[in-house]
């Protein structure tokens, strides 16, 4: 394995100097900063990243004022109300992106955050108290409990709204293959083990959050240079 030292200085060289990489590493939200945020902003963002999964990013946020009116800015509460006609009529309304089966997952995962914050307060307290230390727990159960949230998709609306995770991007996948960490399948039990278990050395070493790793590491490989986006890395 890699020393985190040596990962840091390549990618200081790749961008420039320490301090033009210390400018592109971002650090998440503090506890007290995740449960500060409504149970609603999460149904928002799970959506998001559902839709624009497999479409053009740029689509999705265009049309993305029309989806807040369409499903009442995302109120959980509002949606466990909603009828099952009704959420068919929603799917077929022109200010979206008009596909079913993914309009389908909005009430799928309010229920699932409603059923999570009954027992925990809020679904942002859940988020919050999970450990850093077994992120990819948390991206199991978001897969298991949620709806289209497999994959990236959890992963990428959990570091949007700033819960400490990393990303296994193409950068990162890319260097965790070349240095033998992972093989076989990205989403097996065994490289996300893997995966979790490199970065928790990687924080034990340096003492950062595992955001800034992840992008640490995607910065020291690859084509990216400069002005990457910090939720891709």
């Amino acid at each position: 394995m890699e020393k985190f030292q040596d990962i840091y200085q390549r990618a200081a060289q790749r961008k420039g100097s320490e301090v033009m990489l210390q400018q592109l590493l971002v650090a998440p939200q503090n506890a007290k900063q995740l449960t500060a945020l409504p149970d609603d902003a999460w149904l928002e963002e799970f959506t998001r990243k559902i839709f624009q999964s497999g479409f053009y990013w740029s689509v999705i946020n265009n049309k993305w004022p029309g989806f807040r009116e369409v499903f009442w800015d995302f109120s959980v509460a509002k949606l466990l109300m909603m009828p099952p006609d009704m959420l068919e009529q929603k799917a077929t309304d022109e200010r979206i992106v008009r596909n079913f089966k993914k309009v389908q997952t909005i009430p799928e995962n309010a229920y699932m955050i409603h059923e999570v914050a009954s027992e925990h307060g809020s679904f942002s307290q859940f988020i919050a108290d999970w450990p850093s230390d077994d992120i990819i727990g948390l991206w199991g159960y978001l897969k298991k409990h949620g709806a289209r949230l497999g994959g990236n998709t959890g992963p990428y609306a959990l570091r949007t709204l700033g819960k400490d995770t990393f990303l296994l991007s193409r950068d990162v996948e890319s260097y965790l293959r070349a240095h033998k960490i992972i093989d076989g399948g990205l989403q097996t039990k065994k490289s996300l083990a893997s995966a979790q278990h490199f970065f928790n050395e990687l924080q034990q070493q340096s003492g950062l959050s595992l955001q800034e790793l992840s992008l640490l590491v995607a910065y020291s490989v690859g084509d990216n240079r400069v002005g990457i986006q910090t939720t891709q890395a």
